[in-house]
């Protein structure tokens, strides 16, 4: 079956982008910039660099974008879309959304990128053989950042975290990755918030961090409530790490190796900022199809599915190894960048810790730790 519509030429493969509204809870401080555009932009570069290559393959690639609103369901969007001829769809949505589009009722012959939910559920029990990840899991963060800590030998953590339940899933990553290489918990406690740390933060943290014997603090913030105002305010003179600090990405502006400077001058210079993660990993979902659709040189659904799933399929990325998605559960293996606001300090997996199949496969879930088996 090919992927083009009734109105359009037979070699145009047309991408379904579906965004919608995010949900902001109020924080104490708003100097973080949350780009309107965030995603999508991602998405409009990768269709520049297929048309790109698709010059010489006689290819047109297409984004038709839509955007639901913070209580708009996606199942008539995607229905629609279908009905005109698209096969490959971007979902960047939260993972509530998310866990809507699995429960409907999909066709069968159609693939989903997912570029913003890092919850591990839908990399185990929770996975569906027609979802594809390009966003990192909170275990590749938490596995990377494990990586880099261990080398180090900084293995006695300190767990900072809020009552959100997401920063409790971050923990939970965190613990299964202290197990997993060696690391230990020495103290776990959770910040109630109960005064303004913008003003109090030199008073409440060192009270808050004093009389325990660690050697890193690893914060679990995800939405920046607290965790900026923990550096270098603790007790004991000790680094930060996590959501906050030494944090892990799939992408960020310090990034400048492997030849990221071209993609960044180029994201640059079509949206006027600088690459977020959330743009990354949209333009990695988008490459893979216009990657694979080269590479076979056809508009069939089945045969760019079936390359973009198999051995032989690698993208690049940018960040110095070729990327793969994993049978068992979709997620595209990639590097994991380690940064700060101005530096990258390291690039994962870290050298020494091997594997068998890939070096790339000790950031997440591997194939024994999954419950998730998608292998046809």
């Amino acid at each position: 079956m090919t992927l083009s519509g009734a109105s359009l030429a037979a070699d145009t493969l047309r991408i379904g982008y579906i965004g919608q509204e995010r949900e902001r809870p109020p924080v104490l401080s708003n100097i973080d910039d949350y780009p309107e555009d965030e995603g999508v932009a991602g998405a409009l570069l990768a269709i520049a660099d297929n048309n790109t290559t698709g010059k010489f393959t006689n290819q047109l690639f297409v984004l038709e974008q839509h955007f639901l609103t913070l209580d708009e369901g996606p199942a008539e969007v995607i229905e629609e879309m279908v009905s005109k001829g698209i096969y490959f769809f971007v979902l960047d949505l939260p993972a509530k959304t998310l866990t809507k589009v699995l429960q409907s009722d999909l066709p069968s012959d159609r693939t989903f990128f997912n570029i913003a939910a890092e919850d591990r559920r839908f990399r185990d029990q929770e996975c569906h053989p027609q979802l594809l990840h390009t966003a990192l899991s909170r275990d590749m963060k938490s596995d990377a950042l494990a990586q880099f800590l261990i080398k180090k030998r900084w293995k006695e953590w300190f767990v900072v975290t809020s009552p959100r339940p997401e920063d409790k899933l971050f923990v939970d990553a965190i613990l299964r990755s202290a197990k997993k290489f060696g690391a230990k918990i020495v103290k776990q406690k959770t910040w109630d918030g109960n005064f303004d740390a913008r003003r109090a933060a030199p008073a409440e943290v060192p009270l808050f961090t004093k009389g325990v014997d660690y050697d890193v603090l690893i914060v679990a913030d995800e939405i920046s409530d607290f965790g900026n105002y923990l550096l270098f305010q603790t007790f004991d003179p000790r680094p930060v790490a996590g959501t906050q600090g030494l944090t892990a990405k799939a992408w960020g502006r310090p990034l400048e190796q492997w030849g990221a400077v071209q993609l960044q001058e180029r994201f640059l210079a079509q949206s006027n900022r600088w690459m977020r993660s959330r743009d990354y990993t949209s333009w990695l979902a988008v490459r893979a199809i216009g990657e694979a659709a080269s590479r076979v040189k056809s508009d069939d659904y089945d045969e760019i599915d079936r390359y973009m799933r198999s051995d032989a399929f690698q993208l690049a990325g940018f960040k110095g190894r070729g990327m793969s998605f994993r049978k068992w559960n979709g997620q595209l293996r990639q590097p994991v960048s380690l940064m700060w606001s101005s530096a990258l300090v390291a690039q994962t997996p870290i050298e020494g810790f091997l594997h068998r199949r890939t070096e790339l496969d000790t950031l997440g879930l591997d194939l024994p730790e999954s419950q998730c088996n998608n292998t046809q």
